[in-house]
């Protein structure tokens, strides 16, 4: 399997072109509201998963299919924690000397605590790390770490990597009706983000189906508050409605597949992107291939539909 994928929409960064170092649900938290599922088990240990010139390979691969303009940014994410990759640093490296496209990376910051991966993730033209609690307890509560992990330790990771960072630091916040949206909870976020000194802080709310189903977002008005006391540089984030690129695969179901093992999709922009990609084929009709593709991938369990706040999403077919 292609440890690339997309180009897939984002607001914050267009066209995005993935580069997944790790397996499907390697990660040293288990957010109750992470997209992809309960994490089963928890790993903190930092190694290779793929070999790493295979990964840059399938990159420079990727980047000659595509035009001038097509990839915004080239960026490390996906069905994990990233930082777990030991060879992240030299990826990005590689990355960032076969191509002007800049270089994003999307991660938990769990690990920022430590010297040498705020070395390897400083030539990143955009760091985006999770904070959603400031407070032990609380951040257990959320985001269910690896045990030895603390939120201190976190947060002064993060204040001692913007110390050195020159590109832009962009922190989210996820927020839980009931959880972590209360006002002494955002008050601490307040301070530990402003000593942090991150470039912007984006709000954002479960609207995909979360790994536990309690989970909920919260009323407008809470969000608004909350974008109130961040201050200046908070913003909420809206999901994007884009272009899905399904070229460069085998044929559709991989295609499919490799996006919605990192990215559950509405059902609706994905009957869409399936009518635009088999009308453009000369040797598939659009016409009735559709429900097909879906039918047979929900029959091979290779992606699954769930409903979630009266909307059809397909997943996965094996998280949870």
């Amino acid at each position: 399997m292609s440890q690339v994928y997309g180009p897939v929409p984002s607001r914050r960064l267009g066209q995005s072109l993935g580069v997944d170092p790790i397996p499907l649900k390697t990660c040293n938290y288990n957010c109750v509201y992470c997209q992809l599922g309960r994490t089963q088990p928890l790993t903190n240990a930092r190694r290779d998963f793929y070999p790493p010139e295979e990964i840059l390979a399938q990159v420079r691969a990727a980047i000659m299919l595509h035009k001038p303009g097509d990839i915004d940014y080239i960026t490390f994410v996906g069905q994990g924690e990233p930082l777990l990759c030991a060879s992240l640093g030299w990826l990005i490296a590689g990355v960032k000397a076969m191509s002007g496209i800049p270089v994003a990376v999307i991660t938990n910051g769990a690990l920022l605590h430590l010297a040498e991966v705020r070395t390897e993730l400083a030539p990143a033209d955009v760091v985006m790390p999770t904070l959603d609690a400031a407070e032990q307890n609380l951040f257990r509560r959320v985001n269910r770490p690896w045990p030895k992990l603390r939120i201190s330790d976190l947060i002064d990771g993060m204040f001692q990597f913007r110390e050195m960072f020159p590109g832009r630091l962009w922190v989210e916040v996820m927020l839980i009706k009931g959880l972590n949206d209360h006002e002494g909870n955002l008050f601490a976020l307040r301070d530990a983000l402003a000593r942090i000194r991150a470039d912007r802080i984006h709000i954002n709310v479960p609207v995909r189906p979360p790994a536990e189903p309690w989970v909920e977002i919260p009323a407008e008005e809470t969000i608004l508050r909350a974008t109130a006391i961040l201050g200046e540089a908070a913003e909420v984030v809206a999901p994007y409605e884009g272009h899905f690129d399904l070229s460069g695969y085998a044929n559709v179901m991989d295609a499919i597949e490799a996006i919605i093992r990192r990215h559950p999709m509405r059902e609706r922009r994905l009957v869409e992107t399936l009518h635009l990609h088999l009308s453009a084929s000369a040797a598939i009709s659009a016409e009735g291939e559709v429900q097909q593709v879906l039918a047979a991938m929900e029959a091979s369990g290779r992606a699954r539909r769930r409903v979630y706040r009266n909307e059809t999403f397909w997943e996965y077919g094996e998280a949870g």
